[in-house]
């Protein structure tokens, strides 16, 4: 059984000099993105999302995701027909293409030898001793709308040869945070626990890999008084009973409310779009009782 002591030690954030690294990584980066000719010529937001500006990364997935996003138009959705108010289309040159183009060239003239562009979504600057992985993906402003004067925020990329993803990282960074908060910082270092114990049962061979993000995803719909428990033991027991219980069945409840979200709260977690199913919530959940020795 993995005892208290090994939990208790799997709280904690990656180490200094990782984070030393992942800082460099996403400052070079940044520099990349301002030392390109061709990006004086636009508005561009760069910032970093996923574990690592939210603080749940641990060491074996200690890459660091970097959105550049072009800023001075927006794509959009909408709730129900008409909610989006008219307007004009954007009639400049930064499309898409341009977009990823002219980042590829940032990034391979800041890290020659270095740059992978061959994914259909991120483009990959792999590590050197000084740096870890990034993984950079040219975006767009994004709003869904609800009525005319209602609209939430995000960002959309587009694939190379098709498609589009829209995400929502500043929610999920201000949803994180507040969960945090009101555990007394419970929240992430149960995060990291999760995320240790996945990538223990991988390297075992015991479970097949788990994306971080939905491990995230699975904690965060637990209830805060599940994380606030006296032990780490008794909060990882509290979390998984939780997942397997809630996730019996294969079908979606119809009512929002008693549906899973992303971290976001913007987007549920379990629906045809996603990589992932109730049944592998449900599969982690028993992987990580018995590896743990609970059964």
């Amino acid at each position: 059984m993995v005892d208290e002591k090994t939990l208790a030690g799997w709280t904690g954030p990656s180490s200094d000099t990782e984070q030393d690294k992942q800082d460099r990584t996403e400052r070079m980066v940044r520099e990349a993105v301002r030392d390109h000719a061709a990006f004086g010529q636009c508005t561009l937001r760069v910032y970093t999302k996923g574990s690592y500006p939210n603080n749940t990364n641990v060491r074996t997935d200690s890459d660091v995701d970097v959105a550049v996003q072009f800023t001075e138009c927006f794509y959009w959705g909408e709730h129900t027909q008409g909610a989006h108010p008219p307007s004009s289309s954007y009639q400049g040159m930064w499309t898409p293409s341009k977009l990823r183009a002219e980042l590829v060239l940032a990034l391979k003239a800041k890290f020659p030898g270095q740059v992978d562009d061959s994914g259909s979504t991120a483009i990959r600057v792999h590590s050197s001793s000084a740096r870890v992985d990034a993984d950079v993906v040219p975006a767009f402003d994004y709003r869904y709308y609800f009525s005319a004067s209602s609209y939430r925020e995000g960002s959309k990329t587009f694939k190379k040869a098709s498609g589009s993803l829209v995400n929502y990282p500043d929610q999920h960074l201000k949803n994180g945070r507040a969960k945090n908060r009101r555990t007394n910082n419970d929240y992430k270092k149960i995060v990291r626990i999760f995320k240790r114990i996945e990538n223990a049962m991988v390297e075992a061979n015991y479970h097949r890999a788990v994306p971080s993000y939905f491990v995230e995803c699975l904690v965060y719909n637990c209830p805060d008084s599940v994380l606030n428990r006296t032990t780490s033991t008794e909060a990882v027991k509290g979390v998984i009973v939780h997942i397997w219980n809630e996730l019996q069945g294969d079908v979606e409840p119809q009512e929002g409310s008693e549906r899973w979200l992303e971290v976001n709260e913007c987007k549920y977690l379990f629906a045809p779009a996603q990589k992932w199913t109730r049944v592998d919530g449900r599969d982690f959940a028993k992987a990580a009782w018995n590896y743990l020795g609970y059964g």
